[in-house]
């Protein structure tokens, strides 16, 4: 199939393809760290029915099983040389499905080009034209280079595809990670315009983070789209990710998707379909929306917007295996309160909220924030050290130009990610000689979403050992060997929990390990009902033998759009939104102020409810940036 004849097929409205076949094959047996490229020879039957599913929910494109079918990831499996039969066999089983179109399908190699690697540039094209001389001999109608996170790499399979079939219609799609970025650190903009100059028949975006970010992207790469007269294609996973009981979740539902199909199709999008995560069921819903005339669709509610933030206090992800060894096993008298402590202790109802340190050194806008909260009541702030694993000032200078110029108590986010036992040592020792006494101890984002995605996620403790090491170590006045430091340090630390864990009586034993290990609060996830924190504590109480005694900081996120609500709910691993609250939203409509209005109205509700539960205090995340409106929930929670 050449350029004209896939326009033409476009004409006929937009193209939906097939949805993930790895998380598909996985569903149905194969190991994980398999060659699902394999199956094409070993079981093509279960592939066979997949594309069949597929093409039977409504696909009218089907993406061959030949992803990871190049030299570089066949050899480790040892199946280097059948790389031509497995293409050829892949490509005869999805046009066996009766798929309208076969789009043959190479993802990246699974190497990193010079200089982050030891691939050359040639090396890579060599590869890549092997692949795609076997796929356009089995007879593919057009390729798809997918799932790209390195420009240059994505520069060397277009032209080894270019080379082998000079005619044939081109899809160029990268990946992108929670940041919007390539994982090398290309925005949207930069890919879409060297995908263009490379004369691609069609640029896009497949896999991250969900439909959400997809659009997100799509959006932006729409301009170098327009201007060069070619179409998008958008694949997005079934959510974001997350790892329960050995296996990968993805969240989003087939009727997310479909609600947001014509949002996509707005955004000049002609080729739709999914990826990891995504069946029949999601293949069948998107059909259903573009089926259906533009005025009838449900409105998007993807949470388009800039991308939320949110706690990740008690995430799974990033852990290292527990080295945690008690520097001795006999409590010793903690020192001196912060007045933190001394609040929590009285029973006095606290409430903190989260701010991030500035990607600058001007710390201005952040102390005029910090003063907003101190004045609507806030007893102290959190201050995130490095959220989403993004460069951001020091922590401690930004818990300390609020110290000094605010006038209110901090709460340091102490994440394990990234440190060393020396260099964690240090950085207690400093952070104590800066007068900052309040730790939240945290495992941290892991780099690999961040701005820096090659970095250190190695760590010598968990955040288990790390509580002990200040409580047991530290604040009896002794390093982790034994050593004396001087002096007794006070610090007040605490630790995650995420009510809304997926499995809680793991959650619950992993918070008894905290408590033991000298938790003296605790930071949640943020919840829209009382019933998650029921159930942790009655949990707890099994798991412990006794009730929870740790003061427990419930975690507020105000929701602020119906939009934003079905992105939380959909897309965010661990947070689950009760219908009743995003029907509130959807009722609200789209006028933003009605709908803050709203969102706001049901967070000081929540907080009422979290009060008569007997939480020690609120935990507000703002979202976007607007501390304003996170002064108004302070307010309220201080009126109530």
């Amino acid at each position: 199939m050449d350029t004209a004849a896939f326009r033409s097929l476009l004409d006929r409205g937009p193209l939906l393809a097939d949805g993930g076949m790895g998380t598909s094959l996985i569903e149905r047996g194969a190991p994980v760290d398999s060659c699902m490229e394999e199956t094409n020879l070993r079981a093509p039957a279960r592939v066979a029915d997949i594309h069949a599913a597929f093409v039977g929910a409504g696909a009218r494109m089907v993406l061959t099983n030949t992803f990871g079918a190049n030299r570089y990831r066949l050899e480790r499996h040892g199946l280097a040389e059948r790389l031509g039969e497995i293409c050829r066999a892949g490509v005869g089983l999805a046009r066996d499905s009766g798929a309208e179109i076969v789009a043959g399908s190479m993802g990246p190699l699974g190497v990193r080009l010079q200089p982050y690697g030891r691939v050359r540039p040639e090396d890579a094209f060599g590869a890549y034209r092997e692949q795609a001389e076997a796929l356009a001999d089995g007879g593919v109608d057009l390729l798809v280079v997918e799932t790209q996170t390195d420009v240059r790499e994505l520069e060397e399979a277009v032209r080894a595809v270019r080379e082998v079939a000079p005619s044939m219609a081109v899809i160029a799609s990268a990946t992108f990670t929670r940041d919007d970025r390539t994982l090398l650190g290309s925005a949207p903009e930069e890919v879409a315009a060297a995908a263009v100059l490379l004369g691609v028949d069609a640029i896009g975006v497949n896999c991250g983070e969900g439909p959400a970010q997809v659009l997100r992207v799509v959006r932006a790469m729409r301009p170098a789209a327009d201007r060069a007269g070619i179409p998008l294609l958008a694949r997005p996973n079934a959510g974001g990710p997350t790892e329960v009981g050995g296996r990968f979740v993805y969240p989003a539902t087939p009727e997310y998707f479909g609600e947001i199909a014509h949002a996509m199709v707005d955004e000049g999008v002609a080729v739709l379909g999914g990826c990891c995560g995504t069946g029949p069921a999601h293949t069948a819903a998107i059909a259903a929306a573009i089926a259906r005339p533009k005025a009838d669709a449900a409105p998007a509610r993807a949470g388009a917007g800039p991308r939320a933030r949110y706690s990740k206090a008690g995430s799974a992800r990033g852990r290292a295996p527990d080295v945690h060894e008690a520097a001795s096993t006999t409590r010793a008298p903690m020192p001196p309160s912060t007045e933190l402590e001394a609040k929590l202790e009285r029973g006095d109802f606290v409430v903190t909220v989260e701010m991030e340190p500035p990607r600058s050194f001007n710390a201005a806008e952040l102390v005029a924030a910090a003063q907003t909260l101190r004045d609507a009541g806030a007893d102290a702030i959190d201050v995130a050290d490095s959220p989403m694993a993004k460069m951001r000032m020091s922590a401690w200078a930004a818990c300390r130009l609020v110290q000094e110029n605010v006038g209110v108590e901090t709460v340091l986010h102490f994440p394990t990610r990234g440190r060393n036992l020396l260099r964690l040592q240090g950085d207690l020792l400093g952070a104590h000689a800066l007068g900052i006494r309040n730790l939240f101890v945290c495992v941290g984002d892991p780099v690999t979403i961040g701005d820096y995605p090659h970095g250190s996620n190695n760590v010598d403790v968990t955040a288990t050992g790390l509580l002990a090491l200040i409580t047991e170590a530290f604040n009896t006045g002794v390093d982790r060997s034994g050593t004396s430091i001087g002096a007794p340090t006070s610090f007040f630390a605490g630790a995650a929990v995420a009510p809304s864990a997926v499995d809680l009586e793991r959650e619950a034993r992993l918070l008894k390990r905290k408590a033991d290990a000298g938790a003296r609060f605790l930071l949640t996830q943020p919840f829209y009902s009382a019933e998650p924190l029921t159930a942790l504590r009655e949990t707890y109480e099994k798991v412990a033998g006794e009730p929870l005694r740790v003061p427990l900081v419930a975690g507020v996120l105000p929701l602020v759009s119906a939009r934003h609500a079905e992105f939380l709910h959909n897309e965010v691993p661990g947070i689950e939104i009760p219908d009743g609250a995003r029907e509130r939203l959807r009722r609200a409509g789209n006028d933003p102020e009605r709908s803050w209005r709203e969102g706001s109205a049901m967070a000081v509700e929540l907080i009422g409810s979290l009060r008569d539960e007997g939480v020690a205090g609120i935990y507000v995340m703002p979202q976007f940036g607007r501390y304003d409106r996170a002064a108004e929930v302070v307010e309220a929670a201080r009126a109530g």
